[in-house]
């Protein structure tokens, strides 16, 4: 059974990935500092305390477990924070990513599955997004990604590093099992903000402008269910590791576009409850529009998203919120 290293192996993409690992075969190291992962969430392998800018712990973490293949999830992901802090998503993302992509060099594990974001974008000329649109990303969240993106092309190049950069879209539900979801502080998700607004554990729900050049006049997203990223995960590291496929980017989304209103109504019709809103204006930087084209993920990796409906998705991550709810301060 191969070992595979997944840093950030405790948080919410990361611990679907592990347990997707697990079923496909492999053995999922989970790699976290557990600084906004949960020890709980690791629950398909070990899980090694550890931070990406520790550089003695990966070699030691590395040499124990002789990983076939690093999947790296491991980052800051809020991007306002990323305005007001930049150095703090510089130096992790980028500054941790790049000891990672050394330690893997001196340890001679070749392969790295790396969690990117449609954040590299920056504001789209045109949807649905391709992989060759122009990456001008306009937050240092977004940034420090294509930064991490580039390091790893130019590593690939003098060390013969094979890879997949997976462009996520809107990341969203839960595991249909209902074993882990999604369990941030603070959150920021559209979804579980409005299954908080519905349950009572907020007053209400924000929506931030009304007046885009959409149907509804709200901004419109392309939401992917988490197990659907998982498998995708699964597809590139095995692309990357039998089928020897040339190493490239991938954009992960549904191809469907649902507006914050489109999220609200779906989230009253899966709970039977209302969500009640208050409007505010536009963030800076919000694109009206993020749809993405997953053609090349399809025809390259043999990925196909199975959960594409939203009201499946809201119910999933329903599930787990009520599940959470004896956790979570009222």
């Amino acid at each position: 059974m191969h070992n595979i290293l997944v840093t950030g192996g405790a948080g919410y993409v990361g611990s679907h990935a592990c347990k997707a690992l697990s079923k496909a075969g492999y053995r999922p190291i989970a790699y976290d500092n557990l600084s906004f992962g949960h020890e709980w969430a690791a629950q398909w392998g070990p899980l090694e305390r550890g931070d990406i800018l520790d550089r003695s712990r990966l070699d030691e973490v590395l040499k124990r477990y002789t990983p076939l293949a690093v999947m790296h999830f491991a980052a800051f992901a809020y991007v306002g924070e990323s305005v007001v802090d930049p150095g703090k998503y510089y130096r992790n993302n980028m500054a941790g990513s790049l000891t990672l992509l050394e330690a893997m060099r001196d340890r001679n594990v070749d392969t790295i599955i790396f969690s990117s974001t449609c954040a590299t974008y920056g504001i789209p000329e045109s949807v649905p997004i391709r992989e060759d649109a122009p990456q001008r990303p306009i937050n240092p969240y977004g940034a420090s990604k294509l930064m991490v993106e580039r390091m790893i092309q130019d590593f690939a190049a003098a060390h013969a590093l094979k890879f997949a950069l997976l462009r996520y879209f809107n990341a969203s539900g839960a595991d249909p099992d209902n074993q882990i979801g999604e369990d941030h502080d603070p959150e920021t998700h559209l979804i579980p903000l409005a299954l908080d607004a519905a349950a009572g554990r907020r007053a209400n729900l924000t929506i931030f402008g009304s007046d885009y050049d959409t149907p509804d006049g709200t901004c419109i997203r392309d939401y992917i269910h988490v197990t659907d990223l998982a498998a995708a995960h699964i597809c590139a590291l095995e692309t990357l590791t039998k089928d020897g496929r040339l190493s490239a980017a991938y954009n992960l989304g549904n191809g469907l576009g649902a507006s914050v209103s489109d999220v609200i109504e779906a989230t009253q019709r899966v709970t039977g409850l209302a969500v009640p809103v208050v409007r505010g204006a536009r963030r800076p930087g919000d694109p009206a529009v993020l749809i993405t084209d997953s053609t090349k993920a399809r025809d390259e990796l043999g990925w196909v998203p199975g959960i594409t409906d939203l009201s499946e998705i809201i119910a999933t991550a329903w599930a787990w919120h009520q599940r959470q709810w004896p956790r979570k301060p009222a």
